[in-house]
């Protein structure tokens, strides 16, 4: 069972229902990403999806949704970038959020994580999420929820779950909460949150990846579970920009479009949902 039912309840379902949300992340990141999310999101189990404004395909990414207002998607409040030779950098004037960038201007990646824990100052960060949402609500897009680029973001700085979760409040969107503590404490205050932490794609790498999902789908544990999934084509783009990790992506999209997801979630009688259901509720807190 479930930790708690209070999901299932607060959305209106059963207390034995298998709730699911498939979150495409990364949607602006380049071509082959927006590309693959469209197309999961057109004929895939993918419900919704991320709009990852700094980047440099978010303008590709930002028509699609006003041309698709009937798709959900939540900001993907990034400060952090994926690789040395494919960069991102702040909306915020960079004078204004000087701990945010490093030498040259940009993000720091991945291999720098602890630099920029080490020196984000969290008003900048506050001022730079704030940016990002302000931005896509000022071209008339209308967003469900929050999330942020990468899941890692949260373990190095805790106090960001505070940041992130004033911003959803004052916006009236809904948290992607990740981590069994936030989780509880959320859930504790009356706020639908996920029941369990969130599957991260990249966790389960590219090998025998459908036979991994499949089981997850059949496996899939009674209340509200997310999978935050990163779908791509392995274009000579992808592999130009992730050449170590543009299968992985590819393997998602493969998955993800499938008749045999489909089928599983016919068959186990999982509901997929996106975070319009949460939005709703956060708003009445």
């Amino acid at each position: 069972m479930a930790p708690t039912s209070q999901t299932n309840r607060l959305l209106g379902y059963p207390p034995d229902a298998r709730l699911l949300i498939v979150n495409a992340d990364d949607f602006g990141m380049c071509h082959a990403v927006n590309e693959a999310i469209a197309g999961t999101l057109k004929e895939g189990i993918v419900r919704s999806t991320s709009l990852m404004l700094p980047c440099p395909s978010a303008l590709h990414a930002t028509r699609f949704l006003a041309d698709h207002p009937e798709i959900p998607f939540g900001v993907h409040l990034t400060a952090i970038g994926d690789g040395a030779d494919y960069r991102w950098g702040p909306v915020t004037a960079r004078d204004r959020v000087p701990s945010l960038v490093d030498e040259t201007g940009y993000f720091y990646v991945f291999d720098r994580m602890a630099e920029f824990f080490a020196r984000a100052r969290l008003d900048e960060l506050e001022s730079e999420f704030r940016s990002q949402i302000e931005a896509v609500l000022a071209v008339g897009l209308r967003p469900t929820h929050l999330d942020w680029h990468s899941l890692r973001i949260i373990g190095g700085r805790p106090d960001i779950h505070d940041v992130m979760f004033r911003l959803a409040r004052e916006f009236g969107l809904a948290l992607r909460v990740a981590g069994r503590s936030w989780i509880e404490t959320l859930q504790s205050r009356g706020f639908p949150t996920n029941d369990y932490d969130i599957l991260d794609s990249y966790g389960l790498g590219a090998a025998d990846k459908a036979a991994r999902y499949a089981r997850l789908l059949h496996e899939l544990p009674v209340g509200l579970s997310e999978w935050a999934v990163h779908p791509g084509l392995d274009t000579p783009e992808l592999l130009a920009i992730e050449p170590g990790d543009a299968r992985i992506r590819q393997a998602d999209h493969d998955f993800l479009t499938s008749q045999q997801a489909k089928d599983i979630v016919r068959e186990e009688g999982i509901i997929l949902l996106d975070y319009r259901a949460l939005q709703a509720v956060w708003k009445e807190k």
